[in-house]
């Protein structure tokens, strides 16, 4: 018979054994973005200190070596030195064999006394430092858990779609974005260049209707857009970068539809019958103007699209008659070989179920956006020979505050139901061969509704995440949305990137100053949704204009150019509050912002609210557009105004 003491020693001796097998259990698998397809946890950790370095066992691996360092020092202020040789106890090595998975991506990663990346080619070895960079991000005192990783992507293209025509987004932004998307192993960027708004929102009038084209033409002087363009080093140079960071660029110039903006150039070129956004498939000129257009950028050594694959559109023209289908279909299959006379892959918008016709368009080796099957049966084109990327409208289209297709995609849907696999209702095999992947997109139909560059960015960084998971993993993820959807708020956009405007730390107070004079600076560039910032502020005769503070990206007003308001700037875009600061008169302000409104308190009381406001463009009330009132606050450096500004504080809510 067991006594009283003997069964307390027995429970006391389980928990004592249980914590003991606790401890000594097997390291379970880290949490990156996109999830690690195989784990064998070891025992411990190691510690990355000032003393590691990075020791690249090929030549061709220096360029990733000091990359990875230069990242590990934005990232988490860590020194590492990289050079070549022989590594020592605590040094991180970079190196290429062979290994056991042929995937051109794949890399392994051993974690011991040494940190060991080995990978079948340079890129392999940059995607582990990318795994590398999201586990030390989120360890305590840069240590990392023992064990093994191999890993590699179900998909060769992952990717993402950004409508530059109808919105400008600067050369600035597309560099963040290039190392955003490497950051999620993200290597696919198509950039939409041209397009233009709908005509039913500028009094019909294809004239007024804003159209863009947003790459510099020494061709054709005068096509490039006005409103914002980069020049061909500026795009040339962002090219490289993405290079350098395994992301590959895929300029698209969208013809025949959507080319509202080749038809302002020159109007012959617009069709009479179906709309100036159309090109007139039947006038010559069309063919003699696109040729020139494309030879700019696709001729010579060094070409302005450097990239192996280029998009030629071929989206949503009309296919009312007989004729107009089968001349779309011989236009398509022209550009398509055209740009192939340049040595370039053609990538077009799926459409010929759409264009049903006779005429026969080139499939071998042409890669289409597969977006909605009504448009291109993915089922036939496969048959036909397309290799296929999904980018199922109904899944995965953000349209910014459009009221149809997705303000914010569902990621819970899409993490827990969606692969490349599912296009629209097909569903394939995983990892068909013709299948090559997929990829989302940002189209913005709606110019000038007030979303700004930082308002895509918020839409698009939880999608970015998802879909990084999906498009690698596929539907092996093993991570409950749960956990994933709090984790991963724990990561980063990329070493040096912070377009959210996020804040390290806690809800609550982030920054506090008795007193602020002119041209101080916070130590804080800006704070994005949701914050409150707060002062007191007495000013003195200050003219319109006066700044109260100022970022890169945005400017908060003490009186606004215009109106002589408390007020901002974005983004090209300028809002005043219904409030005039006094004379002389000490005045506690407070705004409060998130992704929908900007808020205005004066002495404690709402004084306004800047909210979404919708627009009518016809008495019938049917026209509308929505447009956006939104402000990431602005707080590298105080303005240049006479007054001053006391007991601030930056309270994230």
């Amino acid at each position: 018979l067991f006594t009283m003491k003997t069964v307390t020693k027995f429970i006391t001796l389980f928990f004592l054994l249980g914590f003991s097998f606790a401890v000594h259990a097997n390291n379970s698998k880290p949490f990156v973005i996109p999830e690690i397809q195989q784990w064998k946890g070891g025992k411990g950790e190691m510690k990355i200190t000032p003393g590691s370095s990075i020791i690249f066992m090929d030549e061709s691996l220096q360029e990733v070596a000091q990359n990875f360092a230069a990242e590990l020092k934005i990232l988490l202020d860590i020194d590492l030195k990289v050079s070549a040789g022989k590594p020592s106890r605590g040094d991180i090595t970079l190196d290429l064999k062979a290994l056991q998975n042929k995937n051109p991506e794949a890399y392994s990663i051993n974690i011991q006394n040494q940190i060991k990346v080995t990978a079948n080619e340079s890129i392999g070895v940059l995607w582990a430092t990318r795994t590398l960079l999201q586990m030390l991000e989120q360890s305590e005192q840069f240590n990392l858990p023992k064990g093994e990783i191999l890993d590699y992507p179900s998909y060769p293209m992952r990717g993402f779609m950004l409508d530059c025509g109808r919105k400008y987004f600067s050369i600035d932004f597309l560099r963040d974005y290039v190392k955003f998307m490497s950051y999620y192993k993200m290597n696919t960027f198509q950039i939409h260049l041209n397009d233009n708004a709908f005509r039913q929102y500028f009094l019909n009038d294809w004239d007024k209707t804003p159209a863009a084209f947003r790459l510099e033409s020494e061709t054709y002087p005068g096509l490039t857009s006005k409103d914002g363009s980069y020049t061909k080093q500026e795009f040339i140079d962002l090219q490289i970068l993405a290079e350098s960071l395994g992301v590959n660029i895929i300029p698209e110039i969208d013809v025949p539809a959507h080319s509202l903006a080749f038809a302002h150039y020159l109007p012959e070129l617009g069709s009479k019958e179906y709309g100036m956004d159309h090109l007139d498939l039947f006038n010559p000129n069309t063919y003699k103007f696109l040729d020139g257009l494309f030879k700019e950028y696709l001729e010579g050594e060094n070409p302005v699209f450097r990239g192996p694959i280029v998009h030629i559109g071929t989206d949503e023209y009309s296919n009312a008659k007989k004729e107009v289908v089968e001349k779309f279909r011989y236009f398509t299959d022209y550009y398509i070989r055209y740009v192939e006379k340049f040595g370039k892959k053609a990538m077009v918008w799926g459409a010929l179920t759409h264009a049903k016709g006779e005429t026969p368009v080139k499939a071998e080796n042409v890669l289409m956006n597969a977006w909605y099957n009504g448009y291109a049966d993915p089922k036939e084109m496969k048959k036909l020979g397309y290799e296929l990327i999904s980018i199922p409208d109904g899944w995965v289209y953000i349209v910014p505050e459009a009221g149809y297709y997705y303000n914010y995609l569902n990621i819970e849907n899409l993490y827990k139901n969606w692969t490349p696999a599912h296009i629209g209702k097909e569903v394939f095999e995983d990892n068909d061969p013709q299948v090559k992947g997929g990829m989302f997109a940002v189209w913005n139909d709606h110019p000038d509704n007030g979303v700004s560059y930082q308002d895509v960015h918020h839409r698009v960084w939880p999608a970015m995440q998802t879909l990084s998971a999906k498009m690698w993993t596929g539907k092996n993820v093993t991570v409950p949305f749960d956990r994933f959807n709090n984790q991963r708020e724990s990561l980063s956009e990329a070493p040096g990137v912070n377009l959210l405007g996020k804040v390290p730390g806690p809800k609550g107070l982030v920054f506090s100053a008795d007193s602020l004079k002119p041209g101080d600076e916070t130590g804080l560039v800006e704070i994005g949704y949701n914050y409150r910032v707060e002062f007191t502020v007495r000013a003195k005769d200050n003219a319109n204009g006066t700044l109260l503070f100022s970022s890169p990206n945005a400017l908060v007003y003490m009186r606004e150019p215009s109106t002589g308001n408390i007020g901002f700037s974005r983004d090209g875009y300028s809002y005043s509050f219904n409030y005039e600061l006094p004379n002389d008169e000490p005045v506690r302000i407070a705004i409060e912002g998130d992704n929908q409104s900007t808020t205005l308190y004066v002495n404690g009381k709402l004084q306004d609210k800047l909210e979404k406001e919708i627009h009518f463009f016809d008495q019938s009330h049917k026209t509308k557009r929505a447009y956006l009132q939104t402000l990431v606050f602005p707080l590298e450096k105080v303005g240049n105004f006479t007054g001053r500004i006391t007991d601030m504080k930056v309270i994230k809510l």
